[in-house]
């Protein structure tokens, strides 16, 4: 008999204490990220293992624009770029800056590189609208509105990050995760990382990982360098030498100057369609 009420109170018992340690889990601050960065705090919420990205065709490009590409002669850019559906006539990067393929929906591309695919830039705008779409509707983020919009000087863990108003970077930044671990970063104003300044990938992680959704006008101020996808849905500004190991997905416009995009290596989702034509 004695067992028979043992029993039912250790269980009763263990159950309060696994629901206890459950919710100092979901409210607590992540003991890693604390220990390494002073990370966050109250303003941790509750890890979810955040899938990548699909890009679908617009994974095969550094630069893809809905309304032009305007340029300060010399960028350099490696990876393919387009326009679409604007006329090829505003892409302004001369055949020299770009390793890879320039992309226009007409031959008023810059000649004599440019290739003339409306089908496949077509795809790719559809892509990478749907991508910005996926990415600004993943809810439940780990962290909300963390350090009130000003992220300068943090180490930043793999997660969903969340903003409802603008984001400013005014000091260096680290991402730091493994090969695998993605990055979700949602603003619901603009995007500003000021002059100079630098975001540093350690522990393996990727950029072709990191995911930045802007609802505002992004700007990547002078000689700062950048890291990740960049999904806008305004237009997407580098100033004077600054530079990006990542991609540049705007709907409206991109503006260069002097500066450097780089195609991440080891791209997923990327898409190959030959029916490529030359004029």
């Amino acid at each position: 008999m004695k067992t028979k009420i043992i029993l039912p109170v250790a269980a009763i018992l263990l159950a309060i204490a696994m629901v206890s340690c459950q919710k100092e889990i979901v409210k607590g601050p992540n003991t890693q990220a604390s220990n390494s960065s002073a990370l966050l705090n109250s303003e941790r919420l509750l890890t979810v293992h955040q899938p990548v990205v699909n890009l679908g065709m617009a994974g095969n490009f550094a630069i893809l624009s809905k309304s032009g590409i305007t340029d300060v002669y010399k960028s350099d850019i490696t990876g393919d770029i387009g326009t679409s559906p604007i006329t090829g006539a505003a892409i302004h990067l001369a055949c020299a800056e770009v390793v890879g393929t320039i992309y226009s929906v007409d031959a008023a591309g810059p000649l004599p590189c440019r290739v003339i695919n409306a089908s496949r830039l077509g795809t790719a705008i559809g892509d990478m609208q749907t991508a910005y779409t996926n990415v600004a509707g993943r809810s439940n983020p780990d962290y909300l509105n963390l350090g009130a919009g000003n992220i300068g000087g943090r180490t930043l863990t793999p997660g969903l990050y969340k903003w409802t108003s603008a984001l400013i970077i005014p000091a260096d930044v680290t991402i730091a995760g493994g090969p695998n671990d993605v990055w979700i970063f949602q603003v619901a104003g603009t995007l500003n990382a000021s002059s100079a300044v630098r975001i540093t990938l350690t522990g393996g992680a990727q950029a072709k990982n990191i995911f930045w959704q802007a609802a505002g006008a992004v700007t990547l101020g002078t000689t700062s360098h950048f890291e990740g996808i960049i999904l806008g849905k305004t237009g997407i500004n580098l100033l004077t030498g600054a530079s990006i190991n990542g991609r540049l997905l705007a709907q409206t416009a991109v503006t260069l100057e002097k500066s450097t995009v780089t195609r991440p290596t080891n791209s997923g989702n990327i898409q190959v369609n030959t029916n490529e034509v030359s004029q």
